[in-house]
């Protein structure tokens, strides 16, 4: 009897412990939802799968060893950490400005963003109470993500919650203990709804059961939300809070509208050398670089530097102003800057025609300090690069418009803010619209109007004063016909793919539609040489940017079959000069954070040089008459490409061509026709094929005629003068 009375004063112990956790989840539990509403939510956190139920490898994780009360999560982590992370001057001035929840500009903060719009936050990581639907879930709640044109698809431009009650949640886990710092939020991206949070509360917690909310003397905090859809709005937190996960919890939202946010997180992770997630994907550069945001005097003082440490290889020059009167830079990095070298290619490499896409920029920042720093280390990759190739580096093509951004930041500019010009013209798409041409031509061939395949003139009205055409468009322009450009890549954000030519569809009834050009074979393994080269544009396990997955195509795109496009960059690089020309997005985020910068030099540093490379790949070679002398304009053609090119102005020439065996013929002005098979290797490194060409007999009596200083009779002047002599002698 005694030890059955023991055994069961010690069941009943146990019974009466699980009853009271069991009482003080459910009271967790009510305090945020009604006694109508708790089966529901029960039943929603009953169901979840806990992150510490699969602990990574080498770590130890063991939730229940104890039941902290509401305030435990924040205790825990703060008794250490609180003191060391005390508010600097920047947050306290921001806490001082945030009393009534307004949104801070003026005061960046110290911590940067956990990575919901870069993705480092996977979809894993991101739960909510609810959801309208799969395209609308947790995992859609990004900062800047897109939506898809067509509503209800898998791609939709937001959060949305299942119901519109103040019970909703929104919520990260960063995978380890972090010091939150603040809470950026935008409504939900769409054509046709109009749908955002105006207030909410944040609440932490280190288990995901028991949460604190953000107080301060008062009460609960209650942020101010956004005003619109797209704006963002940054909250500061009154002051960092240390805890492994972060719920947002919508208070009051647009009255027309229903509960949806897209959100980014700003907190700092505290060191944790055991946490296997993060060891394991963290990245880090051995480059010793600058890896900051440079605003435009910045940008022109490191160009400075670069010239500075390498004079002998570089060169500084503007190719014209922006609207606004600033200058556009370019760096010239060769063994003979400021000259044209016969026989040797040239490349460039711009970005910024959109002003608040800036990673693309800053890559070429780096990549100019890069080369310089390799090149004086005697890299021989490098220095073979910088000596068979002279290379132009434009950043800026828009830096009216990256002021603008630069002046919001990296996470508050939106997504459009600063994309045109200062006075609202898309660079990249204000090229003249030469397809419409062609096409035209192809298609009405009793046409008295040809227009040839290649070096399409631009028509007169574009030429006009009053045609709506940038300057920083007309300085491009110039540029591209004033250096022999032979290949090129205009550096984009907010996608990670390479797009190639065309950019138009050619039929006018379709707004997608694969529309090659006759190099398509080409374009395609130059966008490939780049995209396959990147670290993450052809990873198969990678999340898409937004709306499109590219992996199909191994992270490239026909333009014309993404989106429909006139008189782009690249459509009239190609049918207006000899320069093949590629856009290249390099982020899903425009103008990611500082701390980013690192990880994405990494990124697209190998595609960057790599690309450069491809300058390289087909036939070169000098078009010569018969004492020695270049020819310039002279057309070069290969049969079955429908695409013809054009010799300098020295007579020299370069062709990109894929690997194998081509019949290539020349023609000029006066001269005879030439042809001869020309085969391309695998091996990088173009093929020499020269030309030389004679001169026509009809071109060689011109000549003998005009030294002697006469000129050549036409035959029926002849025959009427010759007639005229017969008739007067008759007479």
């Amino acid at each position: 009897m005694i030890a059955l009375s023991k055994k069961g004063s010690c069941s009943s112990q146990l019974c009466l412990a699980l009853c009271a956790f069991g009482v003080a989840l459910l009271r967790d539990v009510s305090q945020a939802v009604p006694m109508d509403d708790q089966d529901y939510y029960l039943q929603e956190i009953s169901n979840r799968d806990h992150y510490y139920s699969f602990p990574y490898p080498g770590e130890e994780f063991f939730p229940f060893t104890e039941q902290p009360g509401e305030e435990g999560p924040i205790r825990a982590a703060e008794t250490e950490e609180h003191r060391r992370f005390k508010p600097s001057r920047k947050e306290l001035k921001a806490k001082k400005s945030n009393k009534k929840g307004k949104s801070i500009l003026e005061a960046p903060p110290d911590c940067p963003p956990l990575g919901l719009e870069t993705l480092k936050i996977t979809d894993f990581q991101l739960h909510a109470s609810t959801a309208k639907r799969y395209g609308l879930g947790a995992h859609r709640g990004r900062l800047n993500i897109q939506a898809g044109v067509n509503e209800n698809d898998f791609y939709d431009g937001a959060w949305c919650a299942g119901r519109n009650d103040p019970y909703q949640w929104i919520e990260v886990d960063a995978r380890r203990l972090t010091k939150f710092t603040g809470v950026i939020t935008q409504g939900r991206n769409s054509l046709w709804s109009s749908n955002w949070v105006t207030s909410y509360r944040v609440l932490v917690s280190n288990d995901s059961h028991a949460w604190t909310a953000v107080r301060n003397e008062s009460g609960d905090v209650i942020f101010e939300g956004n005003s619109e859809k797209e704006i963002p709005v940054l909250n500061m937190l009154p002051e960092p809070l240390v805890a492994r996960y972060i719920r947002i919890n919508p208070r009051s939202w647009f009255q027309e509208g229903s509960i949806c946010m897209r959100l980014e997180i700003l907190g700092c992770p505290l060191p944790d050398p055991n946490n296997y997630y993060h060891r394991r994907n963290e990245m880090t550069t051995t480059d010793n670089l600058d890896f900051k945001h440079h605003n435009y005097k910045e940008m022109r003082q490191l160009m400075k530097t670069v010239n500075k440490m390498c004079p002998n290889i570089t060169r500084i020059y503007n190719i014209g102003k922006s609207n606004q009167g600033l200058k556009l830079y370019a760096v010239e990095i060769s063994d003979n800057p400021g000259e044209h070298e016969v026989g040797e290619p040239e490349f460039r490499y711009i970005a910024g025609a959109h002003g608040n896409e800036v990673l693309g920029r800053e890559l070429i920042l780096l990549l100019m300090q890069f080369m310089c720093q390799e090149y004086l280390a005697g890299n021989p990759r490098i220095v073979h690069l910088i000596e068979d190739t002279r290379i132009h580096l434009l950043p800026s093509v828009n830096p009216d418009g990256y002021d603008k951004a630069y002046k919001a930041g990296s996470e508050l500019g939106g997504w459009s803010l600063g994309r045109w010009t200062q006075d609202g013209i898309d660079i990249n798409n204000n090229f003249p619209d030469l397809n419409s041409l062609l096409w035209e031509s192809e298609d009405q061939k009793k046409s008295k109007r040809k227009v040839p395949n290649h070096h399409i003139p631009i028509p007169d009205w574009y030429l006009s004063e009053n045609a709506t055409v940038a300057v920083e468009t007309r300085a491009i322009i110039a540029w591209m016909e004033k250096i022999p450009f032979v290949l090129g890549g205009n550096l984009q954000g907010g996608e990670l793919v390479v797009a190639y030519p065309y950019d138009m569809v050619r039929s006018m009834w379709k707004t997608q539609d694969y529309t090659p050009t006759p190099d398509d074979h080409v374009f395609r393994w130059l966008a490939y040489s780049y995209a396959s080269t990147h670290r993450l544009m052809t990873d198969a396990r990678r999340r898409a940017c937004h709306t499109e997955d590219f992996q199909k195509e191994d992270g490239t795109v026909n333009g014309a079959s993404w989106h429909t496009v006139a008189g782009s960059i690249n459509d009239f690089s190609y049918l207006h000069t000899n320069c093949f020309e590629l856009s290249i997005y390099v982020g899903c985020d425009k103008y990611p954070h500082e701390s980013e910068l690192p990880e994405e030099w990494e990124n697209n540093r190998e595609s960057l040089i790599v690309f450069m490379e491809q300058v390289h790949r087909g036939i070169k070679g000098i078009v010569k008459d018969a004492h020695g002398k270049g020819i310039p304009n002279a057309v070069i053609s290969v049969e079955g490409v429908n695409h013809d090119i054009r010799t300098g102005a020295d007579g020299d020439y370069w062709r990109l061509l894929n690997p194998g065996e081509y019949v290539v013929a020349v023609k000029a002005e006066g001269y005879t026709t030439a042809t001869k098979t020309c085969e391309v290797g695998y091996d990088m490194g173009a093929t020499q094929c020269d030309f030389t060409i004679s001169k026509t007999n009809l071109a060689r009596i011109k000549e003998i005629m005009k030294k002697f200083g006469k000129q050549p009779m036409s035959l029926s002047i002849r025959r009427l003068r010759q007639r005229a002599r017969q008739w007067r002698q008759q007479r």
